[in-house]
């Protein structure tokens, strides 16, 4: 009887837990949060570390997110030397035809390389883009072909671009997905030229005669925003890539296939609010060492020092990292400057997080017969 019983008690409990499973799916398991987008990429800047991911790898139209490539090749080529801010570019026909944002570029006009910059940057301006693709690559198809070929190199595996401004009336299949975007946009933004214009609500061209406005509205109304590029058509829906530091630790954020601007932006700002509440950024700066002492050199002692180091961290455990220094009691001769000498490792609950090397800051020769020589021979007189 009792066994009987403990049968049926069992069998009970079983659909209990079963039709508790289908009514609440996160009493059987910790239910995940799902955004209302297509896909999103929250990822911190320094390590390329992603924290918070939906489809992530899904392949999806960018709309003007796609401009993200098209301004880090101009980047490019300005840091490089190859172009400068204050070059002329005329305005081809082509570049005037291009519908959606612009800033009516007139065929044959000329505007210089910030000017058109800032058109592209703050509002997104299709013309101005196709402007710089054709200065840069003499034409727009052989600038796209830029475009995949520094994706290519980014390891960016899934995306493929077929016009520089994300325009849907010129695509078949021109696509990229969150992570590539926040892989390119990590890329863009470390050329820092790029966030003195991304960051900028209101600015003008033609010498004040046309107003710019910003197509991000989280630079005006979320703290700690610096850009970085929106992007909206039927196709794609309402996409951004979203840059913002606070506290010293740098975030991307990457929406794709919202349903409106506004829900987009709250996506951004409450995946961005998730990035700065949960995670800090934990770094070793680059430093010098106490020297270390040297056998058979020239010199008895030789100076040390090692890299910057950095890893995201759930904040409650950035104070429990542990430093762990490793050298040898000393260095034979000869050593050259850049030298490998020891490493500095870095660790949580005996679980190793990262190393960087500890290295030789100078070059110490080895101690020749003709020093010793004369070192005993100094020390002599003093004898």
């Amino acid at each position: 009887m009792k066994r009987k019983t403990l049968r049926c008690l069992t069998a009970l409990l079983t659909v209990f837990l079963l039709v508790s499973s289908l009514i609440f799916p996160g009493a059987a398991e910790e239910e995940k949060t799902q955004y209302p987008c297509k896909s999103l990429v929250l990822m911190e800047a320094s390590t390329g570390k992603v924290l918070l991911s939906q489809n992530e790898d899904e392949a999806l139209p960018p709309a003007s997110v796609t401009k993200v490539m098209t301004l880090l090749l101009v980047m490019e080529a300005i840091d490089s030397g190859r172009i400068s801010l204050s070059e002329q570019v005329t305005v081809s026909a082509n570049a005037a035809s291009m519908g959606g944002s612009q800033v009516f570029l007139k065929e044959g006009e000329t505007m210089t390389v910030e000017e058109l910059l800032k058109s592209v940057v703050i509002a997104s301006a299709n013309d101005a883009a196709v402007a710089l693709a054709e200065y840069l690559a003499g034409s727009v198809p052989a600038f796209v072909e830029q475009m995949n070929k520094r994706a290519e190199i980014l390891g960016m595996e899934h995306t493929h671009f077929e016009n520089p401004t994300g325009l849907d009336d010129t695509a078949v299949d021109h696509k990229t997905s969150a992570l590539d975007i926040a892989i390119m946009s990590r890329e863009l933004i470390s050329h820092k030229k790029i966030l003195d214009y991304s960051s900028i609500w209101m600015d003008s061209i033609r010498d004040g005669a046309f107003g710019l406005t910003n197509t991000n509205r989280l630079v005006r109304y979320y703290p700690g925003c610096t850009g970085l590029k929106t992007g909206s058509t039927a196709k794609a829906g309402f996409c951004v890539s979203a840059t913002a530091e606070k506290n010293g630790m740098e975030l991307i954020c990457v929406v794709m296939g919202a349903e409106s601007r506004d829900e987009r932006n709250a996506i951004a700002k409450e995946v961005l609010d998730y990035g700065y509440a949960n995670y800090g950024l934990y770094q070793k700066e680059a430093a010098s060492l106490v020297p270390i002492p040297v056998t058979g050199g020239m010199e008895d002692f030789c100076n040390l020092s090692h890299g910057d180091f950095s890893i995201v961290l759930p904040k409650g455990e950035l104070s429990s990292v542990k430093e762990t220094l490793e050298l040898p009691d000393f260095l034979a001769a000869p050593i050259k400057s850049g030298d490998t000498v020891g490493r500095l490792r870095f660790s949580l609950d005996e679980n190793e997080l990262g190393s960087i090397p500890v290295t030789a800051s100078q070059t110490v020769g080895k101690l020749t017969f003709f020093e010793i020589f004369k070192r005993l021979f100094a020390r002599s007189l003093l004898i």
